[in-house]
């Protein structure tokens, strides 16, 4: 159990993310593609946070699997933006196999309410 949506790891590890999209774009970068990444990572965190503060588990589910679409939204466009040579072949590793851990994080944590 946890007390605060600070104490969740999937919380933590999404927050980095966020931090490290907003590094990664901060130079050079497309403006609307930085927007769009930068929307989507802050939105994982965004939504771990808001569904843990509901008083429900079916909330906080339904917040997860959004937060787990804007994993695959930030996913999808970190691919875009190594094929387009905003970002090298590390950074894009680095990014989406990190995405890929937080979507099964949150898809195990969802899962976890329901029972």
């Amino acid at each position: 159990m946890y007390h605060s949506f600070e104490e969740l790891e999937v919380w933590q590890r999404s927050s980095r993310i966020a931090v490290r999209i907003y590094e990664l774009t901060k130079e050079g970068f497309d403006h609307g593609l930085k927007n769009q990444m930068t929307r989507a990572a802050v939105s994982i965190a965004s939504n771990v946070a808001e569904g843990a503060e509901r008083n429900s588990s079916k909330e906080f589910a339904r917040f997860l699997y959004i937060a787990r679409g804007s994993a695959a939204e930030l996913r999808t466009q970190t691919y875009i933006a190594y094929k387009i040579g905003f970002l090298n072949q590390e950074a894009k590793d680095e990014i989406v196999d990190e995405l890929i851990e937080i979507s099964k994080m949150l898809f195990g944590l969802a899962q976890s309410l329901k029972t």
